[in-house]
């Protein structure tokens, strides 16, 4: 299982964010867990100034805007 954290303040782009991630996994066959992350400061502590972001396993791989269905697909296989 893939332990997938989404950080944003819970605006549309963060959710949007969070339903591709689901989205792609589900089409993958990905068993993840996702969870929202919207403490100005957990966000803070990945490194993330700009969100929505999102951190795989503990590292981080996109931040800043919606994340490309390739770049998921790419994402979720590693």
């Amino acid at each position: 299982m893939k332990n997938i954290k989404v950080l944003g303040p819970g605006r549309k782009r963060c959710q949007a964010t969070e339903d591709m991630v689901k989205a792609e996994a589900a089409r993958l066959g990905v068993d993840v867990a996702v969870e929202k992350v919207m403490d100005y400061a957990a966000i803070a502590g990945y490194g993330i100034v700009s969100t929505p972001g999102i951190v795989i396993d503990g590292k981080v791989v996109h931040a800043g805007c919606l994340p490309k269905a390739e770049d998921l697909a790419k994402w979720l296989a590693a």
